[in-house]
């Protein structure tokens, strides 16, 4: 049943990478197998869950699904909000989703499904940023969405420069250097996922910082350039440079590194921060900051855990973009797990706004509401992408709707006005442990969706790769029968080599979230599917067994905690996966009813400049964009191929070869009355071991 946190006006990160660990890379290498288809600065301005996480969580049914927290109408009246379409009616891509509502969409249509298997390489353009690791400098993971406004295109470097290029030649406009620190503080890799970009509603002629420019860094720097000249706006915070990390006041065992840039909603910067994955039971917990666009005062503060939990945990952050409503005057938090992530003994008591999707008025940043996707999250299955806004029609009626695409691999629809339900989303039992993990506490239920589908089967373990099980002479078979599984949501476990998770903690669908075409109302996303093993360790064990970490596998310590962990891919001793194929899909769904329309394997599998059968897929990090051509443009493949989908089909229209994995959303813009498809392609070392710097854009040749 729906639960109500108390009524409050409407004027109202961790950074986990994607874990499909290192040695996935070698494990698409061999023969096919059949395909699967299925603040104001004061303190009495603070928008703490102190105050909202507590109320919904004294009136929580404690299985709730249904964590939804509704208000009144209060605040700002209808009447007062700007009006402001969904879907804006100039094509835009000036944010890290294209717009504001996540959907990766464009009106444009110069491009079609019957031409674009024409389309021409304009021009590229090479940053000089990156790195393999092999130096003294970690290797970089570049995923910044190309940022077309201001008749520039604008791109951060995970070397954390910003670049302004001009949109139909690629020459340099201007470059700046943060000169940051070259250090990987947070995360295994250097990582950059691009910049955001702001202008006055009403420019100051001759006024300079009409027109901004933003990048975060990993030593908890924001920046502020004059968009037109690339140098730094003096009025923002401490000489157009904002010391994020001076409100990292609570186990502040590392910095708040701004990777992912800021979301900008009308005049306000909303900013979300990122983490170390794994490391600490008590580490900095969540808060979004809302900032003055122009000065960068701090407006409000939001917490996503109580006062108590955050003595004594922390996380539940914003690492990732957010969506926004602007006219209905909401922002939504796409909100990650509480720490330590993989047990959860010191934080027994509810934390409703964890591992959820939040509803922020926007002025206040107050609560409206908020469903909690994972009850009591055990597996980092942090809420990893903004939700995709998005009007649908169902049953003949008209919604409001918003998307949710979680690592489960599941999508979550509800009335993003509201939080309530589109289709039915049940509270269903789940396992409840083995009774080896001391001090922990389990869930009974968690939210499933019944409409759509899930984008993978998690009931049951998935089946066995027969090849990588000859091949490691009944490796695979024995490595299943020691693995604990009872179907989605089974608890990590200290017995035999621990229990199976799937899809892993990266996520069965990534940040790149859903795309959406408002026009026959089909959404478009891309999925992974990865089987990961968790075993617990109590710290004598921990200190025998660890014998070191990858990147984003191996044993973490979650220092602190009664446990450490060990998280593998489950592959056989040559790397290859233990499941059947595919191992990456792209999924179009009818939104008017909630079922699949198409589903294909999507990308190749490639190693050492070997590619394996498309029917296998590919592990995919980066999301898609969709067009009113019909066509759907996506890189995030192993292969390090740009293609181009039919949205109708699905059948593969274009490609073309990259530097390195495209592990970034494309970007679609027109310039002077050509339509341009750009992609950075930068490469993620979780993927394969190919890095790159390369912008590169395409058109249709020139009559």
């Amino acid at each position: 049943m729906p639960t109500s946190l108390s009524p409050l006006p409407l004027a109202t990160l961790k950074l986990t990478a994607q874990r499909l660990g290192a040695a996935t890379a070698l494990a698409l290498l061999l023969a096919p197998a059949p395909l699967l288809a299925q603040d104001q600065p004061t303190e009495a301005n603070q928008s703490s869950a102190n105050s909202n996480a507590k109320e919904s969580a004294d009136s929580q049914n404690s299985q709730a699904s249904e964590d939804v927290a509704t208000t009144d109408t209060g605040g700002r009246k209808d009447s007062d909000r700007p009006s402001i379409p969904l879907v804006p009616e100039n094509a835009t891509w000036d944010s890290f989703h294209g717009q504001l509502n996540a959907q990766k969409y464009s009106p444009l249509d110069q491009i079609t499904a019957d031409n674009v298997g024409d389309l021409e390489k304009v021009w590229e353009f090479h940053t000089g940023d990156l790195s393999d690791g092999s130096g003294d400098i970690p290797a970089s993971v570049w995923s910044a969405t190309p940022v077309f406004a201001n008749d520039t295109i604008y791109i951060g470097t995970p070397f954390y420069r910003l670049i302004a290029l001009d949109p139909g030649t690629g020459k340099e406009k201007w470059s700046f250097d943060t000169q940051s620190s070259r250090k990987a503080l947070t995360q295994p890799v250097l990582k950059n996922r691009g910049v955001s970009y702001w202008e006055a509603e009403n420019p100051v002629a001759g006024e300079p910082c009409q027109k901004i420019v933003y990048m975060g860094t990993m030593d908890a720097q924001l920046f502020a350039l004059d968009a037109d000249t690339g140098k730094l706006c003096k009025g923002f915070a401490d000489n157009g440079v904002l010391n994020v990390n001076q409100w990292n006041d609570t186990h502040a065992v590392w910095p708040l590194s701004v990777l992912q840039p800021p979301t900008v909603v009308g005049d306000h910067l909303m900013l979300g921060w990122a983490g170390m994955d794994w490391a600490y039971e008590q580490a900095p917990p969540g808060t979004i900051f809302s900032l003055n666009a122009q000065t960068g005062e701090r407006e409000w503060t939001f917490q996503a855990l109580s006062d108590e939990m955050r003595k004594k945990s922390g996380t539940a952050n914003v690492w990732t973009h957010m969506s926004a409503d602007r006219e209905n005057g909401l922002l939504y938090l796409p909100v990650s797990s509480p720490s330590p992530n993989y047990w959860g003994g010191n934080r027994t008591e509810k934390a409703p706004l964890a591992t959820s999707t939040t509803a922020l008025d926007i002025e206040t940043g107050k609560v409206v509401w908020s469903r909690q996707w994972v009850h009591h999250d055990l597996w980092d299955y942090d809420i990893n992408s903004a939700p995709t806004l998005m009007d649908i029609t169902v049953d003949g009626k008209q919604i409001p709707a918003l998307v949710q695409a979680t690592k489960q691999g599941f999508l979550f629809v509800v009335n993003r006005l509201t939080g309530e339900d589109v289709w039915p989303i049940e509270e269903r039992p789940v396992p409840q442990g083995d009774g080896s993990v001391k001090g922990e506490v389990y869930a009974p239920t968690q939210p499933f969706p019944t409409k759509p589908a899930p984008l993978l089967d998690q009931s049951k373990k998935p089946k066995i790769w027969g090849l990588a099980d000859a091949v490691g002479g009944g490796q695979c078979s024995r490595l299943w029968d020691d693995l604990t599984y009872e179907g989605m949501y089974t608890p990590p476990t200290t017995k035999g080599e621990g229990a199976l998770s799937y899809p892993d903690s990266a996520g069965g669908v990534q940040w790149g979230g859903v795309a959406f075409d408002p026009q026959s109302q089909t959404a478009i996303v891309n999925t992974s599917h990865i089987v990961q093993t968790i075993k617990l360790y109590d710290r004598e064990a921990y200190d025998k067994a660890n014998s070191g970490s990858g990147n984003e596998s191996g044993f973490a310590p979650q220092k602190g905690a009664p446990y450490g962990l060990r998280l593998e891919v489950a592959n056989n001793w040559l790397g290859m996966p233990c499941w059947e194929p595919p191992f990456g899909e792209l999924v179009a769904l009818d939104m008017t009813t909630g079922d699949v329309k198409w589903r294909r394997p999507v990308g190749a599998s490639q190693q050492y400049g070997f590619y394996m059968p498309e029917k296998w897929g590919s592990p995919t990090i980066g999301g898609p964009a969709v067009t009113a051509g019909g066509v759907i443009f996506i890189g995030a493949s192993m292969d390090a191929k740009l293609r181009a989908y039919s949205l109708e089909t699905g059948d593969e229209l274009w490609s073309d070869q990259a530097q390195a994995p495209s592990v970034s959303n494309p970007a679609v813009y027109e310039y002077k009355g050509r339509e341009y498809v750009a992609f950075v392609a930068g490469g993620n070392t979780i993927l394969k071991d190919q890095v790159g710097d390369q912008v590169v854009v395409y058109a249709l040749p020139e009559d």
